[in-house]
């Protein structure tokens, strides 16, 4: 006998989120760190970048409905521009709202390409958390 409650889903990915000030930078960071992947079943990657007409800035709705969407019950990593994105995001989180939400200490896309790699693979949220600050030591000369 059931007791009529929908079962509890389990946990799938880590999602990431990427908060930019420009929605074509956003969306193109998103689609690169999918397509690196190289397995055709990335986690999720939600671009959340500029306002919602289109101009550069940073918007706390945009960035609410993308964790949102991105949030599979592992946790979600957002990764940041600069300035605004960083202080709109670290705002959100302060106010509790969301959830198992982190920021994450990395350059836009090698932070994103990591986290996007990493949580793809099954990296757990700390996992993720590593790969993306691991990412703030990428030389390139």
């Amino acid at each position: 006998m059931t007791s009529g409650a929908a079962p509890e889903r389990p946990a799938g990915r880590v999602g990431v989120v990427l908060v930019s000030h420009s929605r074509e930078v956003a969306e193109s960071t998103a689609a690169l760190a999918r397509a690196l992947v190289g397995t055709g079943d990335p986690a999720p990657a939600v671009p959340a970048g500029g306002l919602p007409d289109g101009s550069i800035g940073t918007n706390a709705e945009l960035i609410r409905r993308a964790v949102e969407e991105a949030d599979q019950r592992a946790g979600v990593v957002v990764v940041c521009d600069m300035g605004s994105a960083v202080l709109t995001v670290r705002t959100l989180l302060a106010e509790k709202e969301f959830e198992g939400a982190h920021i994450a200490d990395a350059p836009f896309v090698e932070g994103a390409v990591a986290a996007v790699v990493t949580a793809s693979a099954g990296g757990d949220l700390d996992a993720v958390l590593a790969a993306t600050a691991d990412a703030r030591t990428y030389r390139k000369i």
